[in-house]
């Protein structure tokens, strides 16, 4: 009964998503409706001391992230740079090209340490031009962005410096080139695989007769005039793009050399206690910031004049299209640690540990606890919190290198995550201004290509012994 409780509200949750509700809404309802079924009296409590708690956290962290991302969206989309880069692109590569260009773009972004959420925001304007340009299907945005920042450059490349690439070393005391050869070709093959599946569904829509879709009737479409000649060169509007790659690259380095201590704690006249933070957690994101301000910077360097005529409007939009997509994201990890604090998800976690194989059981567990919380970096850190331990020495006895349990383990988190519930899921629909009718059934089937992926790595592994 009580694992029948979390599958009822994870289920709940997966329709109310695909059929449009706001999650918003029905996260924090259907936790407390898993909750009412296990302990009517611990609603009131459970509600305010954990999904409020969880949710708060999640804003305090990284809200002001998806503030700057969709601010430098914003301006990459009003300062003409998008139509710009699109151009150029179109005019190297050609119209038909326009999925692995977008994906390709998209990938050096989170590979430079963008976060996936801020890659939607600076990515979508360039996608969404060159797609309508080359009358491919709207739909189809969404998974081709998807297929550039949550597959292959969020755990399995090696030295991608995503969160998901991270959690593993602290737990098998590895770095983040961890299985670089297991790591790459698991890369090669969900990008090439990816790229097939898209190519065919584009040929299939098109040979439908779907074209890009009626501008009229399409949402968060980027403002532009088709017959205006880009009048910024575009190696000056790859450049905030690169900056912003190259700032938090730097900053990275630089923040824990600057403050090389564990907190900061600063005394104000009005206050009784001084504020401390601690470094580890927030240096990350003070990187982030930086480079996000760095490249806001380089825009209005380069055109001011344009932006300042419609900033107003602009940074309206970039705001509400943050707020929308941090709260989505927010009461999704909410939801998740409801979920797993309840008796059924234990048993299931319980239950996980049955698998023999090491690498097979560290895969299916990963894959499947950030499948119930909907989330990469949520369920990997429950798993390995959980059965760190009893995953070294399952692969110690086996003579398994702890890098293939850290690349497996990191691999298989992006797998079964990006169900329709997933945070990313969420902001990468609301940022494109598609819905999970049109545009989840392309995104899901990455999903099953990247799980895949997982198996295929940990098959190549035994038959050659590669890491």
């Amino acid at each position: 009964m009580d694992v029948a409780i979390a599958a009822l509200a994870l289920i709940l949750l997966m329709i109310a998503a695909y059929r449009g509700m706001s999650v918003i809404l029905m996260a924090p309802l259907l936790a407390m409706l898993a909750v009412f079924l296990t302990d009517p009296a611990a609603v009131p409590t459970v509600f305010s001391g954990l999904f409020m708690e969880k949710v708060a956290t999640f804003l305090k962290l990284y809200f002001p992230v998806f503030l700057l991302g969709a601010l430098f969206g914003k301006l990459v989309e009003i300062s003409g740079f998008s139509r710009a880069i699109v151009t150029a692109v179109i005019g190297m590569v050609g119209a038909g090209r326009a999925i692995p260009a977008i994906m390709l773009v998209t990938a050096l972004l989170t590979y430079g340490g963008v976060s996936v959420f801020v890659a939607v925001f600076a990515v979508y304007p360039f996608a969404a031009e060159m797609f309508r340009r080359a009358a491919i299907p709207k739909r189809l945005v969404a998974a081709t962005i998807g297929l550039g920042s949550i597959t292959f450059t969020m755990d399995a490349l090696p030295g991608t410096p995503q969160i998901q690439n991270i959690i593993p070393t602290s737990f098998f005391g590895t770095t983040t080139w961890a299985a670089p050869i297991l790591g790459t070709i698991g890369s090669v093959a969900i990008a090439a695989a990816g790229l097939a599946y898209l190519g065919w569904r584009r040929r299939s829509l098109m040979a439908a007769g779907e074209g890009y879709g009626d501008p009229t009737t399409l949402v968060n479409e980027p403002e532009g005039d088709d017959d205006a000649a880009p009048a910024t060169h575009p190696l000056i509007a790859l450049l905030p793009l690169v900056v912003v790659g190259a700032g938090n690259l730097a900053l990275t380095i630089l923040i824990p050399r600057l403050v090389p201590v564990e907190q900061v704690s600063v005394s104000l006249a009005g206050l009784t206690e001084p504020v401390v933070v601690k470094v580890a957690q927030v240096s990350a994101l003070w990187a982030v910031m930086g480079a996000l301000l760095l490249g806001i910077a380089t825009i209005l360097l380069f055109a001011f004049r344009t932006v300042a005529r419609r900033f107003a409007e602009g940074s309206k939009a970039a705001v509400g299209g943050a707020l929308l997509a941090g709260m989505n994201t927010a009461v999704e990890y909410g939801f998740g640690a409801v979920i797993a604090a309840l008796p059924g998800f234990l048993i299931v976690k319980e239950a996980l540990k049955s698998v023999p194989n090491p690498l097979i059981n560290e895969a299916i567990t990963v894959t499947s606890l950030a499948g119930i919380t909907g989330s990469a970096s949520g369920g990997l850190s429950i798993a390995l919190a959980a059965m760190a331990e009893q995953f070294a020495a399952a692969g110690d006895a086996a003579g398994i290198p702890r890098e293939v349990l850290h690349r497996v383990a990191s691999m298989a988190s992006g797998g079964m995550d990006s169900l329709p519930h997933n945070g990313a899921v969420i902001t990468l629909l609301a940022v494109t201004g598609l819905t999970h009718r049109q545009a989840y059934k392309d995104i899901f089937a990455l999903t099953i290509i990247k799980t895949l992926t997982v198996f295929l790595v940990i098959a190549v592994y035994y038959l050659t012994g590669l890491v």
